[in-house]
């Protein structure tokens, strides 16, 4: 079972030398365009669906994850939920939310004050190490990245966390056809702390999926389990909310266990 104590232990630590501004709650949907008299959201929060699941399907984790963050954080944050196919546009949504005059080009003061949190389930987990992977080389920074049974596509590396995020956790289940990632390691240990990675047996405590088709109980329903188990969820939200609120400190961007 995932020991609570030590993650949130070290989601203390999690805070970061940024500076925060004011950006009213967006609940837009897919690529949807931020007015240009904003200013840069205190905290960017991106998820991730697997399969070909629907960015607003009630049903699954991720979704549930940002409704709750919708309803318990301020109205000074951007969170949305994207399709793993639409990993380019949620690219492209950061970089605009991050542009704060506008001019089409990121300064090193405007990514300075990216404070970014990335999760996702199976397909959607592998898509948040690419879209880290693409924020690094735009060098943008990433608070926290959060895998739920990764599954990478062929051309996918959703194993070795870039350099440029502070801490990642992963959570994976070891039956079925379709399993996740049983661990992930840190490109750079110096840079990025591996919170854990977390085995879950739905052998032994099966979990009920509310909404899963007959053919994805059939195939799949481990991986379906690790997608809708509230005690996975319940933990991220915490971990999540614990990133989301730390205060600006002069602590390291990067900080050790």
């Amino acid at each position: 079972m995932f020991p609570p104590s030590r993650i949130l232990t070290a989601a203390a630590i999690l805070t970061i030398a940024l500076s925060a501004t004011v950006l009213p709650l967006c609940a837009a949907a897919d690529g949807a365009v931020v007015a240009r008299s904003q200013p840069i959201p205190s905290n960017i929060v991106i998820g991730f669906v697997g399969g070909f699941v629907r960015h607003d399907n009630p049903h699954h984790g991720p979704v549930k994850l940002a409704e709750s963050i919708h309803r318990s954080e301020p109205k000074d944050a951007y969170v949305q939920v994207f399709e793993n196919r639409h990993r380019r546009t949620a690219y492209s949504t950061i970089l605009r939310l991050l542009d704060r005059n506008h001019d089409g080009v990121l300064s090193a003061e405007e990514k300075s004050q990216a404070r970014i949190v990335l999760f996702g389930h199976s397909w959607g987990a592998s898509a948040v190490v690419m879209l880290a992977r693409e924020l690094q080389r735009a060098g943008i920074p990433v608070l926290l990245t959060v895998q739920v049974d990764s599954v990478a596509k062929f051309w996918q590396r959703d194993s070795i966390i870039p350099a440029n995020v502070a801490a990642a956790v992963n959570f994976y289940q070891p039956h079925g056809i379709i399993r996740g990632r049983t661990e992930i390691a840190a490109a750079d240990p110096a840079k990025t702390q591996i919170l854990g990675n977390y085995r879950f047996d739905y052998k032994k405590n099966p979990v009920s999926c509310e909404g899963a088709s007959w053919f994805g109980r059939a195939v799949m329903a481990d991986h379906l389990e690790s997608e809708c188990d509230p005690h996975i969820w319940n933990q991220i939200a915490d971990l999540v909310h614990q990133t989301m609120q730390a205060t600006p400190t002069a602590l390291a961007a990067n900080p050790q266990p």
